[in-house]
């Protein structure tokens, strides 16, 4: 967008815009001050819009412009708003660097969006309540395929509406979404149409399976068929005796046909998972938190069923190793979008900006509402707008408050997935020393004024950071700038940073936990026994402590801001036992000698002296004392003498 053009409009003088300024900070061509974009002036718009690569400062009027494209079949403009994200506000503090930061954030090229075909034909389940279901069906069979699923114990009214199918039973289980939806029933019963008089049933089997495309619940009273129904797409789900909600649904239902495209808005890099190891479960911190169900357990890392996904984000921000990551956009887009923001503020301001991390649903109209009837906000708030609000985690937090924010709010709504939220506020202030990160909740645009009329958070004077690499590693380098000394910092347990402790008396140096660790954070010596660690490779999964035999390891949530935690450092090392026959080194001391106090005379295998000192033998010598000696079972005595011609031939003379 280096060469594109930004039409500025004032909105009938009610802001104030500088033009020359945001040109400069952001290297975007402006146009002057238009007044009335939207009406008086709309001949300008549409002649800019006409002639193609044009951003338009308006939020509120976006459908508007959006056809003019359309009517001139060309392609639409972008939108930024700046009026009622900054221009509009009661703060009588500079607004263009924030203007400046909202146009950069705005021009950045997005990633293309990966996506899925799902197909739906329009067969549709609908359960309920005889009057509700068949209500219902008798307005939508014109435009689905639709079969209506009554309790075992329903009876029919005496209409009967041949347009659509009608039967009984319960649903035992349930799966799937939109186009794809599997269930099975328990009692089920289909209608016998002949006969006279009231409709006979079938004799109730069980085991009978059906799919469907969509499922219209409108049954009172009981627990809906998935977790979070609102996020399954094709779940559709109202109370009947909510006539809005009613129509709401019946109207969403009608429209479910065809071919839709379903973003894909997480990746999983299968090596990286540490979910389990030797079916020793590890890491459950995406199963945890997932709203849908979409992530399951596959052996030894996770599987996510991109079709129940609804791409909350929640978790790719509390996965410790970066296996799980939003791709929709990408996590590496949010940090450069970060980035954008606060260079470009820096380019007009001393001052240090405060970030408003928000949805693009409720959080977004409730600045507009306090753009509009209230106090706005403060000229010092940056606003960036995220799809995925709980994918905004510590790493993104933390790279915000090193690349130039003093502080960092979450503006919540009400649908938000807030469990794994409050934690990940909770482990970023931890990082940073300092409460710089807050949750807010508000009702209300005046709840949300109050609950940035706080200016928390001190001066930033440090040197910005460039928040490149992954997420541990953005991590690191923004708790190294927010922190005075390279120490460690103590973190709430079940944090993805730490190192593990160690009992020196337990420890075999069995190495189990090594063979077994997910991320080699613990590591062998392949030239003497000795257990390492690394630990910025330490993800806190815990399977080292749930496999050690002799329980020696624990964990201890940190971190280690120095040097040390690059590079391995030895837990505990031994001399290797040496071979009582051949004198080659091999096993650990302790251990050979703990097997010899526990087996020697105790075990029928070692009762005899002979037969223990086989335990202090390496693999070439104890083969060789057991194979190769009178106790070998395969010994035959000597080898006979190869008979040879002589041999037949002397024995004819002797005859």
């Amino acid at each position: 967008m280096t060469d594109s053009k930004l039409l500025l409009c004032d909105c009938r003088k009610s802001q104030v815009i500088d033009a020359e300024q945001i040109g400069q900070a952001t290297g975007i061509s402006c146009s002057k001050i238009h007044t009335e974009l939207c009406r008086a002036e709309a001949a300008v718009a549409e002649d800019a819009i006409g002639a193609g690569n044009v951003m338009i400062a308006c939020g509120q009027e976006q459908s508007f412009f959006e056809e003019i494209a359309a009517d001139l079949e060309v392609e639409a403009p972008l939108f930024v708003d700046l009026r009622d994200r900054a221009g509009w506000t009661d703060d009588t503090g500079t607004l263009t660097p924030k203007m400046a930061a909202l146009v950069a954030d705005a021009i950045l090229p997005t990633p293309g969006e990966k996506v899925v075909d799902v197909e739906s034909g329009g067969t549709c389940i609908i359960l309920g309540e005889p009057d509700d279901a068949l209500s219902a069906a008798a307005l939508l069979c014109e435009t689905l395929s639709v079969t209506v699923l009554l309790s075992a114990n329903a009876e029919l009214p005496i209409a009967d509406d041949r347009r659509f199918d009608i039967v009984r039973g319960a649903i035992k289980s349930a799966s799937g979404a939109l186009g794809q939806f599997k269930l099975a029933f328990d009692s089920l019963q289909e209608r016998i149409p002949g006969g006279r008089g009231a409709f006979n049933w079938t004799e109730p089997r069980s085991g009978g399976r059906t799919e469907c495309d969509i499922v219209l619940d409108l049954r009172r009273g009981v627990q809906p068929l998935f977790p979070a129904p609102e996020k399954r797409e094709g779940y559709l789900r109202a109370d009947p005796g909510n006539s809005e909600a009613r129509t709401k649904v019946l109207l969403e239902a009608s429209q479910l046909t065809g071919t839709f495209e379903k973003p894909i808005y997480v990746k999983l890099n299968e090596q990286l998972c540490a979910h389990s190891r030797a079916q020793k479960s590890g890491c459950t911190r995406c199963l945890d938190l997932c709203p849908t169900g979409a992530i399951t357990p596959n052996g030894d890392h996770v599987l996510v069923d991109a079709m129940t996904c609804a791409g909350c984000g929640s978790c790719s921000a509390v996965c410790p190793s970066g296996a799980i990551s939003y791709d929709a956009p990408p996590v590496d887009h949010v940090f450069k979008r970060i980035h954008t923001l606060a260079s470009t503020w820096r380019k007009l301001s001393s001052d240090e900006p405060r970030l408003l991390v928000h949805d693009t649903g409720y959080g977004l109209d409730l600045i507009r509402l306090s753009a509009r009837y209230g106090k706005g906000l403060p000229s010092n708030v940056v606003p960036l707008e995220s799809q995925a609000l709980a994918g905004f985690g510590h790493a993104e937090m933390l790279g915000a408050l090193a690349a130039g924010f003093k502080s960092v709010a979450l503006l919540l709504s009400p649908g938000t997935e807030k469990d794994g939220l409050a934690f990940q506020v909770e482990l970023a202030n931890a990082i940073a020393g300092k409460d710089l990160v807050q949750l807010l909740e508000p009702m209300d645009p005046d709840q949300l004024e109050a609950g940035l009329a706080e200016d928390h958070g001190g001066a930033f004077d440090r040197q910005p950071i460039l928040p490149i690499g992954s997420r541990r590693q953005i991590t690191r380098l923004a708790a190294k700038t927010l922190n005075d000394a390279d120490e460690p910092v103590s973190l709430p347990a079940g944090a993805p940073y730490g190192a593990v402790t160690l009992d020196l008396n337990s420890c075999t140096l069995c190495l189990s936990c090594v063979s077994l660790c997910p991320s080699g954070a613990l590591k062998e010596n392949p030239d003497m026994p000795q257990l390492r660690f690394q630990e910025d490779a330490c993800l806190q999964c815990g399977i080292c402590t749930t496999i050690c035999p002799e329980s020696a390891l624990t964990l201890d949530p940190r971190l280690n801001l120095s040097d040390e935690a690059l590079t391995p450092i030895v837990l505990k090392e031994e001399e290797p036992f040496q071979c009582v026959e051949c004198g080659k080194p091999f096993g650990v001391r302790s251990m050979v000698e703990k097997m010899t106090e526990k087996l020697a005379g105790k075990h029928g295998m070692f009762q005899d002296n002979k037969a223990a000192k086989l335990i202090q033998m390496c693999d070439d010598c104890r083969v060789n004392a057991v194979y190769h000696s009178e106790n070998n079972p395969f010994a035959m005595g000597e080898r006979p003498r190869v008979r040879t011609t002589d041999d037949y031939i002397s024995k004819r003379r002797d005859h």
